[in-house]
């Protein structure tokens, strides 16, 4: 695949690196990087196999340090719901793939990088990572889901605080906090443990990883009911040739091998 500002690489165990490669401009989030996001995330999706997604930042210092400020000069209202809404769209694409979707956070994860971040459904950093959401700064809010997504991991009280202060936090603090599961030594430690995790899901149930992305995505739509929503779901996979061979596979005392049926 080729992208204008991604670099895409599928390893042996097919799983997915994306990084975003615009280190000279800390990998801000500018138009253009946005569709490549959402492009390639809608190609992953119909890769045969493909175990999981790591996606992660050029270089040392960024993640992703923000948005494209540059480009919201000219914004009308009705151009910035739209701006926004086609971030919401691009973050809960990633937020419901059905296969895992791990952040390697390598420094700043800022404004709509900590957003995007968010909507994958695991989080690594390294020690040098700073999360936050300035917007305030600017005079402006989150737009792509972050003042919603930051509650579900750190609760109001703290997600209020970082959003009305702009205030930074290390990583340590974010993990502390529940923003993130991991803190690795350096880049490479955070790109191994962040496939290792998806090696290790791989093993398991594919319809049921999917599954349970469904069921936790659910429980925090307002029009949801997410206990019910798990019934149907759990109620669906029986109806699947990997569920008969997991049940077997546990009886018999041997390794199932599930083949996403």
């Amino acid at each position: 695949m080729q992208f204008s500002n991604l670099l895409w690489e599928i390893d042996a165990d097919n799983v997915l690196t994306i990084t975003i490669n615009r280190a000279d401009k800390l990998n801000a989030l500018n138009s253009a990087t946005m569709q490549d996001i959402s492009a390639a995330f809608d190609a992953a999706k119909s890769i045969d196999g493909l175990k999981g997604i790591i996606l992660t930042g050029a270089g040392e210092k960024a993640f992703v340090a923000g948005a494209d400020i540059s480009e919201f000069q000219s914004l009308d209202v009705l151009q910035a719901k739209a701006l926004a809404q086609r971030g919401h769209d691009t973050f809960f694409a990633i937020e419901r793939m059905p296969i895992p979707v791990v952040a390697v956070v390598n420094g700043f994860a800022l404004g709509g990088g900590c957003e995007l971040s968010m909507a994958c459904h695991l989080r690594i950093a390294t020690p040098n990572a700073k999360f936050g959401q300035p917007e305030v700064n600017l005079g402006i809010i989150a737009g792509y889901g972050g003042t919603q997504r930051l509650i579900q991991y750190i609760g109001k009280t703290k997600a209020l605080e970082l959003h009305l202060t702009a205030d930074m936090i290390d990583a340590q603090t974010a993990l502390q906090l529940g923003l993130l599961n991991y803190v690795e030594a350096d880049k490479n430690a955070a790109l191994e443990k962040a496939k290792s995790i998806i090696l290790k899901i791989s093993t398991k149930g594919p319809i049921a990883v999917a599954k349970v992305i469904e069921c936790t995505n659910a429980y925090f739509k307002e029009d949801v009911d997410g206990f019910a929503y798990e019934v149907n779901a759990f109620g669906d996979i029986f109806n699947t040739e990997d569920v008969k061979e997991g049940v077997a596979a546990f009886l018999e005392k041997r390794k199932p091998e599930f083949k996403r049926k």
